[in-house]
């Protein structure tokens, strides 16, 4: 089914973010539901095969989504211009309507997703605790505390992209309780017009819609990929 069918049937509204060489198709009101593939029609394929994994995510935040069955049921409603990022392997460009303001009710509801997507990491984590994951071809591949410590890492990044400091410990970095408290406490404060706390360290600080999209996705993909390499280990 080729993308140019796809962006005639009415659906769950996507946008392509596009390179030459790596697509994401992102779901546009389901933040953290993004999936890649180096072809347009790869990336909607991935985002169908994602469906049931992230309605599992949401439902935990209270939220029911029906997952597409096929890639008709996607309606793809614009195209972006991709970066170095997105070929890199992240989506990595804010989507139309990404600066629209946030009420209380669209706040709540990216907030509870965004905390959906951390738990989810957490039970996969607890789940498959111990577990050796399945190496790549050439022996590549984080092992868990690894992962854990990368998402860990990107997190603190992504809160000085929202305009405000990552917290600190005299010992070091906080734990990662404390940067969600202060994101969510930032989240809060951009969507209610306040200054960010910390402006000088970025240039150009990112939309809350696409902080959330892009946090949750990092969160989603690294807890999938755990269960992926977990479940092909021989």
């Amino acid at each position: 089914m080729g993308a140019s069918q796809v962006r005639s049937s009415p659906g769950i509204e996507t946008v392509l973010e596009v390179t030459r060489k790596r697509t994401f198709a992102v779901a546009v009101d389901w933040p953290g539901w993004t999936r890649g593939g180096r072809t347009e029609d790869e990336a909607l394929d991935a985002l169908v095969r994602a469906g049931p994994r992230y309605a599992a995510v949401v439902a935990a935040a209270g939220f029911d989504l029906e997952p597409p069955a096929a890639p008709t049921e996607l309606e793809v409603v614009a195209r972006v211009a991709g970066t170095s990022t997105t070929e890199f392997g992240a989506p990595g460009v804010p989507l139309p309507g990404d600066d629209s303001p946030l009420d209380e009710v669209a706040l709540a509801r990216q907030a509870a997703i965004l905390q959906a997507a951390w738990g989810a990491f957490e039970v996969v984590v607890i789940r498959h605790a111990g577990a050796v994951l399945a190496t790549g071809p050439r022996g590549g591949g984080r092992d868990i505390a690894k992962m854990i410590d990368h998402v860990h890492d990107a997190d603190r990044g992504y809160l000085v992209q929202l305009g405000a400091r990552s917290p600190r410990t005299a010992a070091g970095p906080s734990p990662i309780a404390d940067v969600h408290a202060a994101a969510l406490a930032a989240l809060q404060a951009r969507a209610r017009g306040l200054p960010m706390t910390d402006p000088a360290r970025v240039t150009k600080p990112w939309p809350p819609r696409y902080y959330v999209r892009r946090a949750a996705w990092h969160w989603l993909d690294h807890a999938w990929e755990i269960e992926d390499r977990a479940a092909t280990r021989p």
